[in-house]
């Protein structure tokens, strides 16, 4: 017989939004701080060329010097991430951010070369620490899965406010000026990590290298999750690196209209993984439907849409499905977010750093797929390249909900 309702103990109340952003504020803000030296690079890449005396081409290709490091150094320590303690990790990483800011300082080209190499190392290892962290802080799944997208939409955002900071902090001394204020920050933030540490917390011994790898070889739901966040990343950060030359060449859209796109994707982008960090907060009855449908969902929005951005003649499609593309990709990244924080338990801090290198890797693959399919057959050709990412994830969706293994 079913029992009645008034037996059946309570649903827990997950924690408002409010009180989780003020146990992990920290960690908000050091994702934004993580974001403000390679946009002050990009912002001010001819002003920096003509400091160190450099071709603009050859000094913005620097910064791919940072992703390669990031990818590597993500694969490097990723099964490492759990044994160190992550106040301090999170605090050495930006330590280190500081100190590539204040050596680009000095004006040579190798200067530029070390900042982009560590930038990229600092990064591999601050991100994934800085969701174990805030996941770390709450003993239910569900709320640490909601702290980690809340650290994620916070980042996003400061990316899509960016510039006018960046623009503000150049108001002293150029952009020499905004990568020392971004130094000290960075340095002020890592000492707010320090004293915010509880020196009474145990944090539980975490497997070694091998070990590591060789539970994460033993969890398929792990690494299909980490593989729909790489596919995913190829997709979108393809479609990124040729929107503004679609909307030029189809619509005539100049620089500074396509600054309202740019910001039109990001608003969409934000709003997505915030409302999809609610939805896939796990109840402990839904099981796998909800994130499975989350990520369908968000799949199949952004195969239509990089299939119709790049095809459609007219400006209101584009604009609509540049909306759909933004909020669908947020979805699926807050909710594989979502699934590690919540299944990953003493590997949290391994899985995130691999995912953090899928997405490194991501953002090349997808600059240089969608660069070939150009190529070869035009707009045509960079919607197929840029939609097989995106068809490739959804095959891998069952896998990643499957039901946890232990």
């Amino acid at each position: 017989m079913t029992a009645p309702a008034a037996s059946r103990p309570p649903a827990r109340r997950p924690t408002p939004d409010h009180r989780i952003v003020r146990a992990i504020w920290p960690a908000m803000l050091a994702g934004t701080v993580s974001l403000l030296p390679f946009t002050v690079y990009s912002t001010f890449l001819v002003p920096i060329s003509e400091t160190v005396r450099a071709d603009a081409a050859a000094v913005g290709a620097l910064r791919g010097l940072g992703g390669v490091a990031a990818l590597l150094t993500g694969v490097a320590i990723a099964p490492l991430l759990g044994r160190w303690p992550r106040h301090r990790a999170v605090a050495g990483a930006l330590a280190l951010l500081a100190l590539c800011c204040l050596t680009a300082t000095t004006g040579s080209y190798a200067a530029l070369v070390a900042f982009c190499l560590g930038t990229g190392v600092a990064t591999a290892a601050l991100t994934p620490a800085l969701l174990a962290l805030a996941t770390s802080r709450f003993t239910d799944p569900a709320d640490g899965g909601r702290a980690a997208t809340l650290v994620s939409t916070s980042t996003t955002l400061a990316a899509v406010l960016a510039g006018p900071v960046v623009g503000g902090l150049a108001a002293w001394r150029g952009w020499a000026g905004a990568l020392w204020v971004t130094a000290a920050l960075a340095v002020l933030t890592g000492l707010a990590f320090l004293r915010s540490a509880d020196p009474g917390a145990e944090q539980a011994a975490a497997p070694g290298y091998r070990e590591s790898l060789r539970r994460l070889r033993s969890r398929p739901d792990l690494l299909a999750v980490v593989a729909v966040a790489g596919l995913r990343t190829t997709s979108f950060m393809g479609y990124l690196s040729f929107l503004a030359v679609t909307y030029h060449d189809r619509f005539g859209t100049d620089a500074g209209t396509f600054t309202l796109v740019w910001t039109l994707s990001g608003a969409s982008f934000v709003v997505g993984g915030y409302l999809a960090g609610r939805w896939a907060r796990d109840d402990g009855a839904a099981g796998p439907a909800r994130p499975r449908l989350l990520l369908l969902a968000g799949l199949g929005g952004g195969l239509v849409a990089v299939l119709t951005v790049f095809l459609v003649p007219w400006l209101p499609g584009a604009l609509a499905a540049t909306t759909v593309m933004g909020f669908g990709h947020a979805v699926v990244g807050a909710t594989a977010t979502s699934l590690i924080a919540q299944r990953a338990g003493r590997l949290t801090p391994a899985t995130f750093g691999l995912q953090a290198a899928g997405m490194s890797l991501g953002v090349f693959a997808g600059a240089a797929l969608g660069g070939a399919g150009l190529a070869v057959a035009g707009s045509p050709g960079l919607a197929v390249a840029l939609a097989v990412p995106t068809a490739l994830a959804v095959l891998l969706v069952r896998s990643a909900t499957r039901t946890r293994i232990s």
